[in-house]
């Protein structure tokens, strides 16, 4: 598979295939994540509250990144900025309606973006939701969990595989529907013909390893069929908390020019 990559996610030559699946598990008695694969924006939410509360600020996540589908040009820094108004538009809510106080929502998600005159993809998250890049036949995170977890491990005082046992791993650091608002984490970087992307919310990566979540797209060409195996496996391996899962595959001629190939890679750092 090439390693070069490509100047537009539009055009004949290209084609952006998707495939999302959902699932209660098998502990909890509601649904409280959400998610969005429509146009080029593609989104889990994560959503925490009770009372069905939950719910509510992961739709207004999704809602919000999905009015991306209606701007002709979208800039990394949109990105930041339409975050930052998803967490007040969740506080609002929540000041409207009390029953909804402390509700939140992690958010992990991709689109695309102009940068350095290309298209771009670029992912974004808040909290502990992921996204996956595979390529080439390797698989690798693009998203750092926010979570107390992830801190541990940063500082070497608990290993990975400890890190799934730990009774602080479902304890996040930043979520939307705080103040003052969280910093959402970007990466911009140029696209690459035959990659693909798993976008999902705790409950696939808390019961299903990484080595498991690449088989699936080593095995299934097929967005839709990769991402019900995964939630499927999930569910068989525990279900402990709600699954959601986005599988984005990006295919396109090889023959791009030589214009494609100087386009420029950006990784932004957290603003």
């Amino acid at each position: 598979m090439s390693a070069r990559h490509y100047a537009s996610l539009t055009g004949p030559d290209v084609r952006i295939r998707s495939g999302a699946a959902t699932h209660v598990g098998r502990v909890r008695d509601h649904n409280e994540d959400s998610l969005i694969a429509q146009g080029r924006v593609y989104a889990i939410a994560d959503g925490m509250g009770g009372h069905a509360a939950g719910e509510v600020a992961s739709q207004i996540a999704v809602q919000c990144l999905g009015e991306l589908n209606t701007r002709e040009h979208v800039r990394s820094e949109d990105i930041v900025a339409l975050l930052r108004r998803t967490n007040t538009e969740i506080l609002e809510s929540a000041a409207r309606h009390p029953e909804q106080t402390g509700m939140g929502t992690t958010v992990a998600g991709l689109t695309v973006v102009d940068a350095g005159g290309a298209e771009h993809w670029i992912v974004f998250n808040v909290g502990d939701s992921r996204v996956y890049r595979f390529l080439g036949n390797r698989m690798s995170m693009v998203t750092q969990d926010h979570s107390e977890v992830r801190e541990m491990v940063d500082a070497g005082l608990i290993t990975a595989d400890e890190a799934l046992r730990h009774p602080l791993r479902n304890i996040i650091t930043r979520s939307l529907g705080t103040e003052p608002g969280p910093t959402a984490d970007v990466w911009v970087f140029p696209p690459h013909p035959g990659e693909r992307f798993v976008l999902c919310s705790d409950g696939l990566s808390n019961e299903i390893d990484d080595r498991t979540i690449m088989v699936a797209l080593q095995k299934y060409d097929d967005p839709q069929v990769a991402a019900d195996a995964l939630c499927m496996a999930a569910v068989e391996a525990g279900g402990r908390d709600n699954i959601s899962v986005v599988v984005v595959a990006f295919d396109a001629d090889e023959d791009d020019n030589d214009e494609a190939d100087t386009a420029p890679r950006h990784t932004l750092m957290p603003t």
